[in-house]
């Protein structure tokens, strides 16, 4: 008999590329700024049972290096402190990436806000420029010159994620969403720190650039290594979410409004 190739697979053959992927360390390059913002700015994005932590934001572009041959692919994380009960972590608002291998698959698994969008990340002696754009609107600008290289570092961190799908008669969400606790441990290397100028442009289906940027607290470039394990801890009310869905789907109404 002829394989199917879309046929069922032998339990063996069964697996999660993504979480395989994500255990294993992935190396990027990498431009973060943290910067202070508006806590109340903060507080009106966060859905229950998230609350505020530290009036901070953190914005990163990166292209990635997933060590399998294939060509190198642009990611990026722009999110906020927030706490859950008395458990800190950040909350994503939004993960662009370049491809769709790397947005589905960190999509249906984590909850990850992903979204497909066009990254540039490129350093030439001294100097270093990053972009995000998508949909026609440029979303960050980073530009600067990179300083004296700095020891590297190792750290643990936990973002917030939830877990939801929206239900097809199109009236709210299917079930209850999960909320995921996603730990990382990242490692740094060749670690330089960066004096320049990070831009929040306007865009009407990603307005990070509601967040007003105060104090930079750390503005830097790095090479950097990561791993991530994800848990569901629980489930929330759907009702908590809905308000909040359009930061993961596209409300393409804005586009028209915006003309």
């Amino acid at each position: 008999m002829r394989e199917i190739r879309y046929g069922a697979r032998l339990p063996g053959q069964v697996s999660n590329r993504e979480v395989e992927a994500t255990r294993s360390p992935i190396w990027s390059k990498a431009v973060t700024v943290i910067f202070e913002t508006d806590p109340d700015a903060i507080a009106q994005v966060l859905p229950r049972p998230l609350e505020p932590s530290a009036a901070t934001a953190r914005l990163r572009i990166a292209v990635v290096d997933m060590g399998t041959g294939l060509p190198t692919f642009g990611a990026g994380w722009f999110g906020v402190r927030a706490r859950h009960g008395d458990v800190e972590g950040e909350y994503a608002l939004f993960m662009p990436m370049s491809t769709e291998q790397a947005t589905t698959g960190g999509r249906e698994t984590f909850g990850e806000p992903k979204k497909i969008a066009q990254l540039d990340l490129a350093t030439e002696g001294d100097t270093l420029t990053a972009r995000v754009a998508r949909m026609g609107s440029t979303i960050a600008e980073v530009s600067g010159t990179l300083g004296p290289e700095q020891p590297g570092y190792e750290i643990d961190k936990l973002d917030f994620y939830f877990k939801l799908l929206p239900d097809p008669s199109g009236a709210g969400l299917e079930a209850d969403p999960a909320l995921v606790y996603c730990r990382r441990h990242e490692t740094a290397r060749v670690v330089r720190p960066v004096t320049g100028e990070c831009k929040l442009l306007d865009a009407p289906l990603d307005p990070i650039a509601d967040f007003p940027m105060g104090k930079v607290l750390s503005f830097e470039y790095a090479e950097l290594s990561s791993s991530q394990v994800g848990e569901i801890v629980g489930r929330v009310p759907a009702a908590w979410l809905v308000p909040f869905q359009h930061q993961r789907y596209d409300d393409l109404s804005v586009l028209g409004a915006s003309r």
